[in-house]
């Protein structure tokens, strides 16, 4: 598969896996409000994997939560990783690259096994696998 092709296959998947908005950062779950506020908090953040993680000092509820997205997270990335013809792992951090960008100040982000960020203002300092700045 060429360059080109993965990066079309990567789009694709993150832009249906958005779609879908299993619990990411942007999305349009409904989330609780013990999430939502360790997602404000930067106690809970995004990665460049495409799975959320503990960033921080959380409940055990908040916890579950986020093991309970990132398994529907992997499922997801396991069927458009199928009908795409890439990894799971290419699905998911093609989603992260789209995830990344649309994080809000405040919000907690880590890139590959880097300490985790909160993000300011700006842009941030994607991976290098991703197509643009967030």
């Amino acid at each position: 598969m060429t360059r080109k092709m993965v990066k079309s296959a990567w789009m694709a998947a993150a832009a249906m896996a958005l779609a879908g908005g299993l619990g990411f950062a942007g999305g349009a779950q409904a989330q609780s409000p013990d999430l939502a506020a360790a997602l404000s908090s930067g106690a809970v953040g995004e990665q460049a994997d495409g799975y959320m993680g503990v960033a921080g000092s959380v409940s055990p509820t908040v916890r579950k939560e986020v093991e309970s997205i990132n398994i529907k997270r992997r499922q997801v990335y396991t069927d458009l990783a199928g009908k795409r013809g890439v990894t799971v792992q290419d699905a998911a951090a093609a989603t992260a690259c789209q995830t990344l960008t649309r994080l809000k100040s405040g919000q907690a982000y880590r890139i590959g096994g880097g300490a985790w960020q909160t993000k300011g203002s700006g842009a941030i300092a994607l991976p290098s696998y991703c197509a643009s700045g967030g």
